[in-house]
Formats: structure tokens, C-alpha cells, sequence
């Protein structure tokens, strides 16, 4: 009689901010202590100019939307190293999506065990207390919901 474990999936948001290098730290210590992985998942947009007319402004704006793309491979790599080195001791996955953000990680939270989001990212303004993606992660994630806030971070303003 074989036994089926399965590893423990935690999806970590990722934006580059402070709040969200806390946020892949702490989904990183709890992927150890429950022997689970990580998926550090960053979403980009990029909205293409409806007026652009013709091949030359066309191709343009696939060159822009490939470049944007690698901007946000590039940052999540950074800040994955940022927050926990380039061997963190459990397996750590990074998945960059396109689409709006709190829409991508409702979307992964399907797949996982739990989402971990920061309090907030860069939109956010200083005084409060979740941003508009953590909120929206909160209220229709798929699966247990983990906020983390950055150190240092009193949440008064």
C-alpha cells in the first residue's frame, strides 16, 4: 500500500515592493517548514493603442509589449533574489503572466494551497491598510489567503 503525499503549493504575489519582497520571505519560510513550493507569480499589462494605424505602429507595439514582459521577468527574478538569495532551500518557481494583477493571482490561487500577498505594493497610498489587489486577492481567492506586511511597517502614517 503506497501512501500519496503532495507538496504543499504556495502562490506568492510579487510586484517588486517592499511589501511583496516580505511576502515572498515569508511564503518561502512556510514552504519549509510544511516541505511545500513556492510560485512567485508577477502579472504585466500592457494595453496596446487603439488608434495605431498600420504595420510599422503595429510592430512597435509588439516590440514595446515584449519588452514590458521582460521588465517584469527581470524585476521578479531581482526580487526574488532580494528576498531570500539564490538558493532559498525549497523549490521556488517564477511565473510571469500577463493580465491585471489581482485577476492573475485570484486566478493561480486556484491551483494552490494558499496566496500569500503583501499589505500592499507601489500604487498604494502610505496610510492604508491593504491595497486595492491584496483587497480584491482577499475577497475572491480560491484558496487560504495570507497578507503579510513589511517590517517596519506600523501601518500608521
Amino acid at each position: 500500500m503506497s501512501e500519496h503525499t503532495t507538496e504543499t503549493l504556495i502562490v506568492v504575489g510579487v510586484d517588486g515592493s517592499s511589501h511583496s519582497g516580505e511576502a515572498v520571505r515569508w511564503a518561502v519560510e512556510q514552504a519549509r517548514l510544511t516541505g511545500g513550493r513556492v510560485h512567485a507569480v508577477m502579472a504585466w499589462e500592457w494595453n496596446r493603442n487603439p488608434f495605431a494605424v498600420g504595420m510599422a505602429q503595429a510592430q512597435f507595439a509588439e516590440q514595446e509589449a515584449v519588452t514590458a514582459e521582460e521588465a517584469a521577468r527581470r524585476k521578479l527574478a531581482d526580487t526574488v533574489t532580494a528576498a531570500v538569495g539564490a538558493s532559498p532551500g525549497v523549490p521556488v518557481f517564477r511565473r510571469v503572466e500577463q493580465g491585471p494583477p489581482a485577476q492573475v493571482l485570484v486566478d493561480a490561487s486556484k491551483e494552490a494551497d494558499l496566496t500569500v500577498v503583501g499589505t500592499r505594493g507601489y500604487g498604494g497610498f502610505k496610510g492604508a491598510l491593504l491595497g486595492s489587489v491584496s483587497q480584491q486577492v482577499v475577497q475572491h481567492s480560491a484558496s487560504t489567503v495570507v497578507v503579510v506586511r513589511a517590517s517596519g511597517d506600523g501601518g500608521d502614517a
